[in-house]
């Protein structure tokens, strides 16, 4: 059975995950408190973490908040799964964002935007700041 820590922070991450089945918590207890090691899909570490780590830092403020009301330490450790593979696009939206050897020859041979991009850098680089 979970323990009320646990269910706390189960709560919050399922709430945030787009698979919240994939969402495992293990708790440890060690002379510096209770650790949650939080475990999600690969897709969702950075739904988890957030920008700057913005949302793992209030998931742990919360925790602590927890803490003192049940005169407890916690820790939350998110856990980062290595073996991510990035699901492929499909073959309509490849085409509309990705970025083809093509279009690199094209820059590379000196479209006018690159000409120009390049020129503007130039006469940055004139500027004595």
């Amino acid at each position: 059975m979970a323990t009320i820590d646990q269910q706390f922070v189960e709560y919050i991450v399922k709430t945030l995950v787009n698979n919240p089945d994939k969402v495992k918590i293990d708790r440890t207890i060690d002379e510096k408190g209770v650790l949650l090691s939080l475990e999600v899909d690969p897709e969702d570490v950075g739904r988890i973490i957030g920008r700057r780590g913005a949302t793992a830092q209030s998931i742990r403020t919360l925790l602590r908040a927890l803490g003192t009301k049940n005169d407890a330490r916690y820790n939350l450790k998110i856990i980062n799964n290595d073996d991510y593979v990035p699901k492929e696009k499909s073959d309509d939206t490849a085409a509309d964002d990705s970025f083809s050897s093509d279009d690199e020859a094209t820059v590379e041979e000196g479209s006018e935007l690159a000409k120009k991009t390049r020129q503007e850098l130039a006469d940055l680089d004139d500027l004595d700041i």
